[in-house]
């Protein structure tokens, strides 16, 4: 019940976001699309006060697996409430379809079912995008902040929610004060990318949904042909600037704010390493376009490389090309960046860079300890010895990352789809990529899908958005005994 008490008050405040996009349907002077705003908010607000009248007396602070069990039933369940106005605006659209859709936007993934995006209700568009800028950082990193004014704990949840293997890593006393920073630091950057979209000569309409989609490294777009419609070296600039800053890790800028100091940014092992990772791919791929005259001019291969390197090493999954018909090198390239490219407390998916460092620093011991048996030589991290704990969590989750990816490919193919299309479409969704290749590459959509592929696909989404173990914890015995 307690569990069910917060979950109320999700529901409630979750209910308030629908009052961006009737905005914007007041704007538009759409009688019919702004009852439906209204109505999808009033619907959530009063199922969150008719859950809280249930389950008010049944109040205390919150242990781990009530986090866990919150952090899911947010997750499955707020998409179900934000697809309901998608059932009313988007033509000839299933629920399986609307599920699928808010569930990519509020896991910031970027892939989509829906095609004829430019002839679509603004409200509606601003409705996707502005649920990927809410989804980025988290839903529930807001309630931490919330919580604990409340008088209920926010520490259980931070951990359960927060990307990446340092979870128990605190940079201030109380975890609100932490989580309100970091929505600092977010809307901060929201301002700054959206002024400079407006700068690169985007509507305030296209600058609000991009800049959305681009802090939230979700990828949607206005458009049906993405970033590409404004066929502007300004605008795919500004997105590849602040898709490179939001693939960094947030924390990190709060403490250069509240230090005043450049180096915590600097000395960070994770992110010289996911700026060197970026730098080399795109200057590969550069190469790989030139050497293919895929573009008659360098410049041009430069920059169609750059951005398409990091918007999918990022996991944003904008487009302003068919990459796909690069050498083919170069989109599974892609593809495999935006598996573990992006640092661990941004807003991208995937591995997390964090993860693949300290693989990497593990297989080198254990190659200097097959020479140098007694040598002692520990995985080290900042300068900080890390402990046994993280290095078997990382182990784990890369198991079972592995099983989950395989096992899910083989249910697309058992289902007639090709290995291409199958095993792409997992990586995009698992990882939160968004476009994947084959049937559902940059050129196409997940709409060509059958029910029940979108439905294992809205499920690989919520395994991705929540790394796996959050998910499949609540189905282990040890979860639900006392």
């Amino acid at each position: 019940m307690p569990v069910f008490n917060v979950f109320a008050r999700v529901l409630f405040a979750f209910s308030l976001v629908f009052l961006v996009p009737l905005g914007w349907a007041w704007s538009e002077d759409h009688e019919r699309y702004r009852y439906v705003w209204e109505g999808a908010g009033a619907l959530t607000a009063i199922t969150g006060w008719v859950l809280w009248l249930i389950s008010r007396k049944h109040t205390r602070e919150l242990q781990a697996k009530d986090g866990f069990l919150l952090v899911n039933l947010v997750w499955l369940i707020l998409p179900a409430f934000a697809a309901i106005p998608l059932m009313f605006t988007v033509p000839d659209i299933t629920w399986t379809r609307a599920y699928f859709e808010a569930m990519s936007a509020l896991t910031a993934t970027g892939a989509t079912a829906l095609s004829g995006l430019d002839h679509l209700p603004v409200s509606v568009n601003v409705w996707r995008c502005f649920l990927q800028l809410v989804g980025g950082l988290g839903i529930m990193l807001l309630v931490v902040a919330v919580l604990p004014m409340l008088g209920l704990g926010g520490y259980q949840l931070y951990k359960a929610e927060t990307p990446g293997p340092m979870k128990d890593a605190k940079f201030t006393p109380r975890i609100s004060e932490t989580a309100r920073g970091l929505w600092g630091v977010y809307f901060g950057f929201s301002a700054a990318c959206l002024l400079a979209y407006r700068w690169a000569g985007m509507s305030w309409a296209d600058a609000f949904m991009h800049m959305c989609t681009t802090m939230g490294l979700g990828g949607f777009s206005s458009h049906d042909a993405s970033i590409g419609h404004f066929d502007s070296a300004a605008v795919e600039i500004v997105a590849s600037v602040f898709m490179a800053l939001a693939g960094i890790n947030f924390l990190r800028y709060f403490i250069v704010i509240r230090s005043r100091s450049l180096m915590p940014l600097v000395r960070d092992r994770e992110i010289f390493t996911y700026v060197l990772v970026l730098v080399a791919s795109i200057g590969l791929v550069t190469i790989l376009l030139i050497g293919h005259d895929v573009y008659e001019h360098p410049l041009d291969a430069l920059r169609s490389s750059t951005f398409h390197v990091l918007s999918l090493a990022t996991t944003t999954g904008y487009a302003s090309t068919d990459y796909a018909l690069w050498p083919v090198f170069a989109p599974v390239l892609l593809m495999f960046l935006g598996c573990f490219v992006s640092c661990a407390g941004s807003t991208g998916g995937g591995i997390k860079m964090v993860r693949m460092v300290l693989l990497v620093k593990q297989a080198r011991r254990e190659l200097v300890r097959i020479i140098h048996p007694r040598v002692v030589n520990p995985v080290t991290l900042g300068g900080q010895t890390l402990p046994v704990s993280v290095l078997t969590a990382t182990f784990g989750f890369m198991l079972i990352y592995g099983a989950v990816t395989m096992f899910l490919t083989m249910v697309m193919m058992l289902t007639g789809m090709d290995i291409v299309t199958a095993f792409s479409s997992v990586v995009a969704t698992v990882n939160n990529i968004g476009p994947g290749l084959g049937a559902v590459g940059p050129a196409s959509n997940y709409g060509v899908l059958s029910e029940f592929q979108i439905a294992v696909l809205s499920l690989a989404m919520l395994l991705g958005r929540l790394e796996l173990l959050s998910v499949l914890v609540l189905f282990t015995g040890a979860f639900w005994r006392k």
